[in-house]
């Protein structure tokens, strides 16, 4: 048996881009221990700390990446209970046209639970950002059985200070997740010649009417200045297009990449 600190040591190692082979010589660790600690759901122990259980302190950049995840879990995320292995399978699609954002979704899984492995799963068109813990309910109580839509979507007290204290991070998730910067075009008659030009402006879409508040509301915050787009049966869409508000988000947000 290896201790804690043993354990650490090699999976941070292996986080870093270390081969198993290169962690294995290093520590004197088998590669099989090392791959047996990375898949397990808790590769510590079942009572990895928790800040929700436990009150562990959270420091500041888990607690901004916690912002920018929770924006990711509410527009393409789930929970799913693993009866197998026990705990549960945190799951958030990402598009394989955006690498930099599958990284991106990676690191904050990983910040926000150090002890946890966290794989990449290909399906067609995009891979799941997956990770295994007893505690992502604990993270994530907006999880429910059925869809995020057919079922209210309520920020915790706790959840609502941090998306407070880092609301840029929450509004950056939603957009990675739900939303896009586009390039628009219009003509207009300018010196009786008419005249193509092009704007950039954001959309955020979602199927949940509580989804689309926490946006709204945390848009509100920053001064940015937002309409309903187009509207189907299904979703409601929002848009961003006033020329400073479109900087403002350019600043924090950006286009995917």
């Amino acid at each position: 048996m290896y201790d804690r600190k043993t354990r650490e040591r090699a999976l941070a190692l292996v986080a870093q881009g270390c081969s198993l082979n290169s962690v294995s010589k290093q520590t004197g660790i088998s590669r099989y221990a090392i791959r047996s600690w990375q898949t397990r759901i808790e590769p510590i122990s079942r009572t990895t700390q928790c800040p929700r259980c436990e009150h562990v302190p959270r420091s500041p950049e888990a607690a901004k990446q916690y912002g920018y995840l929770l924006g990711l879990y509410l527009g393409d995320g789930c929970l799913s209970r693993q009866p197998h292995r026990g705990g549960y399978a945190l799951r958030i699609a990402c598009a394989d046209a955006w690498p930099g954002l599958i990284g991106a979704c990676r690191q904050a899984v990983k910040d926000v639970r150090p002890m946890n492995s966290v794989c990449i799963i290909q399906r067609e068109g995009c891979v799941m950002v997956t990770s295994y813990s007893h505690h992502w309910p604990c993270l994530f109580p907006q999880h429910g059985p059925g869809k995020k839509h057919e079922r209210p979507i309520v920020l915790e007290p706790w959840q609502q200070q941090i998306v407070d204290a880092h609301p840029w991070e929450f509004i950056r998730g939603l957009i990675h997740s739900d939303g896009c910067r586009i390039t628009n075009w219009t003509t207009r008659m300018v010196g009786g010649e008419r005249i193509r030009y092009e704007y950039p402006r954001y959309f955020f879409t979602n199927t949940s009417g509580d989804i689309i508040r926490l946006y709204t509301d945390t848009l509100d915050a920053v001064g940015v200045e937002w309409k309903p787009g187009r509207q189907s049966r299904k979703a409601e869409n929002i848009s961003v297009a006033r020329k400073a508000s479109v900087a403002l988000m350019d600043t924090h947000i950006g286009p995917k990449y």
